[in-house]
């Protein structure tokens, strides 16, 4: 008799919207915790030649190749449609 009456009331307590929020945030966490930090989320180290370079035209440099800018437009190129916009007031510099 006390069995069942615990197991009712377990059950309408697990029934419970707090409970269930409860349940769902801990396994949540616990799916977050293992994809997190499993052994496949451990950091890449580089080797010296890779990590030695900032940036792509400093990589470039070093390997002997050229970086050269673009050409400019061409003077037939036609206009941009619609209207004109105004100049910036403020622009932003880094």
């Amino acid at each position: 008799m006390t069995t069942s009456r615990f197991a009712n009331s377990i059950s309408i307590a697990l029934r419970h919207p707090g409970v269930i929020a409860l349940i769902v945030a801990c396994v949540t966490i616990a799916a977050m915790l293992i994809v997190d930090h499993g052994p496949w989320s451990r950091a890449k180290s580089q080797p010296a030649h890779v990590a030695m370079y900032a940036t792509t035209g400093e990589a470039a440099h070093a390997a002997g190749a050229k970086v050269l800018p673009t050409e400019p437009k061409s003077p037939a190129e036609p206009e941009r449609p619609g209207p004109k916009t105004s100049p910036t007031i403020n622009p932003v510099t880094p």
